[in-house]
């Protein structure tokens, strides 16, 4: 058997030692749901979490949680990224926000606003944070897709919009990185139990003339084949198995977390 140089050392063997101890992971959108969870499993995994989001309050309580430091920006304004550490080891953009309406009536300013925060605020940081990785040789991007980078929905014209341009950027950073021990993945949900899918649940009533009671039936989990939402931690355990060593071999892909619904 032909083995590797170094291939013995690649097998697990117990540490007391956290695998991410001594590396700093930048998570946007860390104030709550999916990033809080990505946060703590990050800290957990021994990285200094650097805590961004726009809600003051919610982005210092999870830093004072995790041991981490708090950065409170506004990624709609494409200057806020310039005021975050560029010497991220690990970068989790994940901030993201949604609004439903048929594209006749999508409200221009808010199409561009979610382009903002969900495709250009990450070109920006990941800009920003590769030098730093392409020095040390090692680093890891992973972007918090959705199922809707991968299929659309009607009424989400902009979302399902910004997550495929987030698809394309992971991957081309993947092709870039690659030779200087960078990978970048996007991760991709269905139907997460966070407030931003929970606040959805009037306007998909409204939107398709539905009750609300009917709407986690009929709409949120029509397409799976394991009838429940996702779970933030769930997610979170993806996000830090693709910032392992073991994953170090994967760059881009999409990993779909969604039930089966893309397995239609």
């Amino acid at each position: 058997m032909i083995r590797a140089p170094g291939a013995a050392d690649a097998v697990p063997t117990p540490s007391e030692t956290p695998f991410l101890a001594g590396r700093t992971a930048l998570v946007t959108g860390a104030a709550g749901g999916i990033g809080r969870a990505c946060a703590q499993a990050l800290a957990a995994a021994g990285a200094h979490v650097l805590v961004v989001d726009r809600a003051a309050e919610g982005a210092k309580s999870v830093a004072e949680e995790v041991g981490g430091t708090a950065f409170v920006v506004d990624l709609a304004d494409p200057g806020a990224v310039d005021t975050l550490p560029d010497d991220a080891d690990i970068v989790v953009n994940n901030a993201g926000l949604q609004h439903l309406s048929p594209v006749q009536d999508f409200p221009p300013e808010r199409f561009a606003l979610i382009q903002k925060v969900m495709v250009e605020a990450p070109f920006l940081i990941i800009r920003r944070t590769l030098p730093h990785m392409y020095r040390q040789g090692w680093g890891r991007v992973v972007n918090i897709s959705s199922v809707h980078g991968l299929r659309a929905s009607p009424f989400k014209s902009a979302y399902v919009t910004a997550k495929h341009g987030l698809e394309g950027l992971s991957k081309v950073v993947a092709l870039e990185g690659a030779p200087h021990g960078v990978t970048s993945n996007c991760v991709n949900p269905g139907y997460v139990r966070t407030p931003l899918v929970e606040n959805q649940i009037a306007d998909q009533a409204l939107t398709r003339h539905i009750p609300a009671a009917d709407v986690l039936e009929q709409v949120l989990l029509e397409r799976t084949a394991i009838k429940r939402l996702i779970e933030p931690v769930e997610v979170a355990e993806a996000v830090l198995w693709l910032c392992s060593d073991h994953a170090g071999y994967i760059t881009g892909i999409s990993l779909p977390l969604d039930g089966g619904w893309t397995a239609h």
